[in-house]
């Protein structure tokens, strides 16, 4: 996940970048009115949080992943569904630390935005890997208690 991640942001922004400018504000209708590629430069943590301190948010994202390793160690050896979780935030994590050291913000470029003055998400692979593991995680966590 974590080359699929630094491919699309690179392929993204080499082939949106017209006549040797920066990519930021084009974009490529997917489906008209719901999603397209638009790729921007993300100076803040998820969602929107915890301001646009490169050094804070690279130190929350090694804290939550050193969180998550020793919460869920003993899981990932009885579990794939949490060794692939797993997987997937910390090829996500990794992937959105690499744009923050490498250009000081990550690249999110996949733009749903039906509503734009109600909800609007623009994101990368990076974050959907970490939704992704993050949802699969609390699904194993559920099915875990039931079988308790």
């Amino acid at each position: 996940m974590l080359v699929l991640d630094q491919w699309s942001k690179s392929y993204v922004v080499s082939h949106l970048c017209f006549d040797g400018c920066l990519p930021w504000g084009r974009r490529k209708e997917i489906v008209e009115g719901w999603l397209r590629i638009a790729p921007m430069p993300n100076f803040h943590g998820a969602f929107g949080l915890l301001g646009s301190n490169v050094f804070l948010l690279i130190a929350m994202a090694l804290i939550v992943l050193g969180i998550f390793w020793v919460s869920f160690r003993e899981a990932a050896e009885r579990s794939t569904v949490v060794r692939v979780a797993f997987g997937l935030i910390l090829g996500g994590a990794i992937g959105n630390i690499i744009d923050r050291v490498h250009y000081g913000y990550v690249i999110d470029f996949i733009d749903f935005y039906r509503f734009p003055n109600v909800w609007r998400f623009t994101f990368n692979v990076a974050d959907s890997c970490i939704t992704t593991g993050v949802i699969l995680l609390l699904l194993a966590s559920v099915g875990s208690r039931r079988h308790v």
